[in-house]
């Protein structure tokens, strides 16, 4: 069995949990996710913690699992205290700004790059050059960031661009005559 799975996620104070046959709910004072989980792991809820275990001993349905379990801990997590994303913008008349919930972008093109940000995630300029991403749900927040950051992803050669606050981008040495 995976060792991921046969760790229990252990449920916080102010987070409540709900296993309804395969839908997992899992509800805070700020956020509410729901999941399915995949038909070969059996989900219990035991004691303030949810367990997962595999419905047959192949290794797909181990390996599910693993996966269904991790997926619940982040739902968890991020009900708790929601995950957090930040993006730098590097170069010369690199700006960002909010507007309602749409985010517009100068980014070195013609025109602005307006993207609109889906329900359930916040999003701050503290300054022109930082966006902050805040949202319960891992998998949204991370394709959110992911999908800004390719309008104008880092090159390789002076480093503009759009990077994640933690991300070293390797500069090349132009080349010589």
């Amino acid at each position: 069995m995976s060792r991921v799975a046969k760790a229990p996620v252990s449920i916080p104070a102010g987070v409540e949990v709900k296993v309804d046959g395969q839908t997992v709910t899992v509800k805070s004072k700020s956020a509410t996710l729901t999941r399915v989980i995949h038909n070969d792991v059996a989900v219990t809820l035991e004691n303030n913690e949810v367990k997962f275990a595999p419905k047959s001993a192949t290794a797909s349905a181990e390996a599910q699992a693993g996966t269904a379990r991790a997926l619940v801990n982040s739902m968890v997590k991020g009900a708790e205290k929601p995950y957090e994303r930040k993006l730098v913008l590097v170069g010369v008349g690199y700006r960002a700004q909010i507007k309602g919930q749409e985010l517009n972008l100068a980014l070195g093109y013609s025109h602005p790059v307006v993207h609109k940000i889906p329900e359930g995630v916040t999003c701050e300029c503290p300054s022109q050059t930082e966006i902050v991403l805040k949202c319960a749900n891992k998998e949204i927040l991370g394709q959110l960031a992911a999908n800004i950051r390719a309008y104008r992803a880092p090159e390789p050669y002076k480093g503009k661009g759009i990077r994640y606050d933690n991300e070293h981008v390797r500069i090349k040495e132009t080349k010589k005559k």
